[in-house]
């Protein structure tokens, strides 16, 4: 009897040792598989972080070039950024104006100068002063001066010629002296932009009392933004303003032509 007791204990003890052993084992498993669940998990979310990253990064990169604009506006500053914008408005209105003024005072001189000879010998100097007043620009202005005082002599003639050219020369290169005034404001806001950020990152650096990347970035980009843009704004109004100019040389050159054709015609006229 003790036997199959000793033989009982001996079978009870080995199955719980067994059970215990297998059920460690499954624990460990368990435990194991859980730990890679959760890795698996943690890497899904990496990636799909990282893939989120990836998709994000190039729609934050991908704006439009007025947002950069109203971007680069807002960190140079409203209150510097601002008058350099008024500089590019009012230039390019002045511009405008002024491209507008030039192509409507160009004529075909050759034709109004025909259109005179014709009536000129047929002695209709009425119709010629018509012609004058119906036909655009400058140089018809000038002419209709010379018929108006024909009956003067030909020297009061080639003198109101001249006197109302240098008229018509001034009104050709009105507001110019504005264009090149802002011009020169432009950079020089830019420029005062620039020593005003300047001054703003040593006194920071003053105010840090140390000299780092991060103390110095807000006073320079304001320094090169607002100096970069005005500058921007010179060169437009430059390029316009030279264009202006070789529009007007060429009609005044246009004007000296035909007023010495016109005067030859009233000589051989006259004659």
């Amino acid at each position: 009897m003790k036997k199959v007791c000793a033989y009982l204990s001996i079978m009870f003890f080995l199955l719980a040792f067994v059970s215990n052993g297998a059920f460690a084992q499954d624990a460990k498993a368990a435990t194991e598989s859980a730990t890679e669940t959760v890795a698996t998990a943690t890497e899904t979310e990496e990636s799909a972080t990282v893939s989120t990253a990836d998709t994000q990064a190039p729609v934050a990169a991908k704006q439009s070039f007025h947002q950069v604009l109203k971007t680069k506006y807002i960190e140079g500053g409203v209150g510097w950024m601002s008058p350099i914008l008024i500089c590019l408005i009012l230039g390019l209105g002045l511009v405008i104006e002024r491209i507008i003024y030039l192509n409507l005072a160009t004529t075909n001189t050759d034709k109004l100068l025909q259109n005179i000879e014709d009536n000129v010998k047929a002695g209709n100097y009425d119709a010629a002063k018509e012609v004058c007043k119906n036909t655009r620009g400058p140089v018809a202005s000038i002419f209709f001066q010379g018929l108006d005082r024909v009956d003067n002599g030909l020297e009061d003639v080639e003198k109101s010629i001249t006197s109302y050219g240098g008229v018509q020369m001034a009104r050709l290169e009105s507001n110019m002296v504005w264009i090149s005034l802002f011009i020169a404001i432009a950079p020089s806001l830019g420029f005062l932009g620039t020593v005003v950020g300047m001054v703003q990152a040593f006194d920071d650096i003053e105010k840090a009392g140390d000299i780092s990347p991060t103390v110095v970035a807000g006073g320079m980009k304001v320094a090169l933004i607002t100096t970069i843009f005005g500058l921007i704004v010179a060169l437009i109004l430059q390029v316009c303003y030279n264009y202006l100019l070789s529009k007007i040389e060429s009609l005044v050159s246009s004007m000296e032509d035909a007023s010495i054709s016109f005067m030859d015609i009233l000589v051989k006229n006259r004659k």
